[in-house]
């Protein structure tokens, strides 16, 4: 598979273009590579020269990951930017990016695989941002705690950022937004969600909780955008040839 294929393969699965105007980053290939077959494929959340010297180390042709190094704007390539992309061209790797649209999709999503990790079932769109909704919205199938939430999760108390028990002590419903969404808690509120499920905190959401009667989790920004990349990946390894690892290194925000 030549790097081209790859982004044509890509974009069949994700809606490169669904997102286009309310996302910055820029989607699809950032940086390219020689015109040779890429055999081997790395997965992570973050572009960060910790990421590219293990992919190197393990003699990847391409990095796929959600947030990219360009960001909306033109930046001057010095600095970090400069060292991140001469690695990359050093080494002849490509990177590829998919924030946005590897959120929103609908099977293999941060938001429908965080969704699926907590329980929830029955999923509906839910969170709405510049206009288009980006999260899910579920009912679980019995009533959970949010003790028992973080536990499907895979997260403990410790490794999430923050968790809010100002709600029903049984939890049938639940909103989920991975990622940078605390502030959408107000349309969990809204909504009169038992739950509402994200990555970040933000200070001063814990009065809209307390004062509203709902149970917030944040999970961690990185902890929460681990899915999409992970599900992707196994999708991409068992409809190709190309050989596949998820470098995971976590920020602890």
């Amino acid at each position: 598979m030549k790097l081209l294929d790859f982004d044509r393969y890509i974009r069949s699965l994700l809606d490169m273009e669904g997102t286009e105007a309310i996302d910055s980053s820029l989607n699809g290939i950032q940086v390219g590579r020689k015109e040779k077959e890429i055999t081997k494929a790395a997965f992570a959340v973050d572009a960060c020269m910790e990421v590219f010297e293990r992919a190197a180390d393990w003699e990847a042709d391409l990095i796929f990951v959600h947030h990219g190094i360009f960001w909306g704007k033109p930046v001057p390539v010095t600095g970090r930017q400069f060292q991140r992309i001469s690695f990359l061209m050093e080494k002849d790797i490509a990177l590829y990016a998919a924030h946005l649209p590897l959120d929103v999709h609908p099977e293999i999503g941060n938001n429908t695989g965080l969704a699926a990790a907590a329980g929830l079932t029955g999923l509906q769109p839910f969170g709405h941002y510049k206009g288009k909704a980006i999260g899910v919205k579920g009912t679980f199938v019995s009533p959970k705690t949010i003790e028992e939430v973080v536990a499907s999760l895979g997260f403990t108390a410790r490794n999430c950022l923050g968790i809010l028990p100002f709600g029903k002590k049984e939890i049938h419903t639940s909103g989920v937004i991975a990622g940078g969404g605390a502030k959408e808690v107000e349309e969990a509120l809204e909504e009169n969600l038992d739950l509402y499920i994200t990555g970040d905190v933000a200070h001063e959401v814990y009065h809209y909780c307390l004062e509203g009667g709902i149970n917030m989790i944040s999970c961690g920004h990185y902890n929460t955008e681990t899915f999409g990349p992970k599900l992707i990946m196994e999708r991409i390894a068992s409809e190709t040839s190309l050989e596949t690892q998820f470098i995971d290194v976590p920020t602890g925000l």
